[in-house]
């Protein structure tokens, strides 16, 4: 006789005693393993959360490092502990019931679907965590891995749920993957929009095209701003306005999108403006004006030079030269990148004068900022120059204007 056996011998003589019919004991001597079963999973549980969880905290409060304390935080160790119970009960099972057979399989096939789904749920927890983990370094903060661990959560997911049909209807999972391959069509067509955002996905990150933080334009679906997640499905942008605009990761690979990110990361950010000057205000500088312009102090080196020219310069000449060596004289600008101040085609408003520079000030305020101190400066100056901006007749200027009478009659 095996120790199961006697075990079983022991608890049905104990029932007898205590005066249960012998037509009855088998069953209530099952209850009472079952119970007894119970009780040794809740005491495994216990033990695991009140020792085994406990020595891993404090093992990990003295270590000076914080990852540590992420990955095994409470949430994690809980879930861990969760998976002991079903698996005590499950190897325990057959104890309660040696000779109902297919009452012990069912269970079983119970005690496993729900150790899987346990598993998973502590697989999901985990990923979460390692995520999180991933997420707080620097060097791995702006790569798209939310996409990433959201695969993995599928492929996960999709394996317990295989497995978990096979216990069901008591077939192996091999044949369930064999059977989907026929249907292999419906799911392509169900799944269309992971599949390919999950191939895009990998574009987008092997290409480092897209990054979460990156400043992108994509007037197609109206989004101008930061990205601020960038998942399975879905890539976030947070606009200006703090609107959300949702685009599918297969639109950024197909059509073209704008990426301010290589803005940043250079030297400055483009400032390229123009101001028209009206023509009928330029010309040749006189001995007087040149005398007057030597008094401004970004020009003293010019004007000498300017004097001894066989062809006096322009008022328009000298002015571009001012602007130039105003742009060489900013703080905010960088003169290591292009800079230089242009006369663009003339049309019928004028002569554009054109502001090419970078900004040092990349961040959205400060450069708009500077931008508009630039243009301030350059309107008030103008006029010391004998020139004037052109600018379309307001109504002020109409109600002011002396026409000619055309009412006398001739003489």
């Amino acid at each position: 006789m095996n120790a199961m056996d006697a075990l079983h011998a022991k608890l049905h003589a104990l029932l007898q005693q205590w005066g249960i019919a012998p037509q009855s004991t088998g069953w209530v001597e099952r209850l009472v393993l079952l119970g007894a079963i119970l009780l040794v999973a809740y005491v495994a549980d216990f033990v695991c959360r009140r020792f085994i969880v406990e020595g891993i905290r404090r093992i990990t409060r003295r270590t000076k490092a914080t990852w540590d304390d992420i990955l095994f935080n409470d949430q994690v160790l809980n879930h861990l502990c969760h998976i002991i119970p079903p698996i005590v009960i499950y190897i325990l099972l057959p104890v309660a019931f040696p000779e109902a057979a297919g009452l012990l399989a069912f269970l079983l096939r119970i005690c496993m679907v729900y150790i899987i789904a346990v598993v998973l749920r502590f697989a999901n927890v985990l990923l979460n965590v390692l995520f999180e983990l991933s997420n707080s370094k620097e060097s791995l903060r702006d790569k798209p891995l939310k996409g990433l661990f959201q695969i993995v959560k599928v492929g996960l997911f999709f394996i317990g749920a295989i497995l978990i049909i096979g216990i069901l209807i008591d077939k192996s999972p091999l044949h369930l993957i064999a059977g989907l391959g026929a249907s292999a069509a419906v799911l392509m067509l169900v799944f269309k929009d992971t599949i390919t955002g999950f191939v895009s996905g990998i574009q987008l990150a092997a290409y480092d095209m897209l990054r979460p933080g990156d400043w992108i334009t994509m007037e197609k679906y109206g989004a101008n701003g930061i990205v601020v997640d960038v998942t399975l499905n879905t890539v976030k942008v947070r606009n200006w306005d703090n609107t959300i605009t949702t685009i599918p990761p297969y639109a950024l690979v197909s059509d073209s999108f704008q990426n301010w990110r290589g803005m940043r990361e250079s030297g400055g950010r483009r400032i390229k403006r123009s101001v028209s000057i009206d023509m009928d205000s330029i010309r040749f500088c006189t001995p007087e004006m040149l005398e007057q312009f030597s008094r401004i102090t970004l020009l003293q080196g010019y004007i000498p030079q300017a004097k001894a020219q066989a062809e006096p310069p322009t008022n328009l000449g000298v002015f571009r030269i001012y602007l130039e060596r105003y742009i060489e004289s900013l703080p905010d600008a960088n003169v290591e990148l292009t800079h230089m101040v242009r006369q663009l085609q003339p049309t019928e408003t004028g002569i554009p004068l054109e502001i090419y520079f970078f900004c040092k000030e990349k961040e959205w305020v400060a450069y708009e900022r500077v931008q508009a101190e630039v243009f301030d400066h350059i309107l008030a100056i103008v006029p010391q120059f004998g020139l004037r901006v052109f600018q379309l007749p307001s109504g002020s200027d109409l109600r002011t204007a002396r026409f000619p009478d055309t009412t006398q009659q001739p003489s």
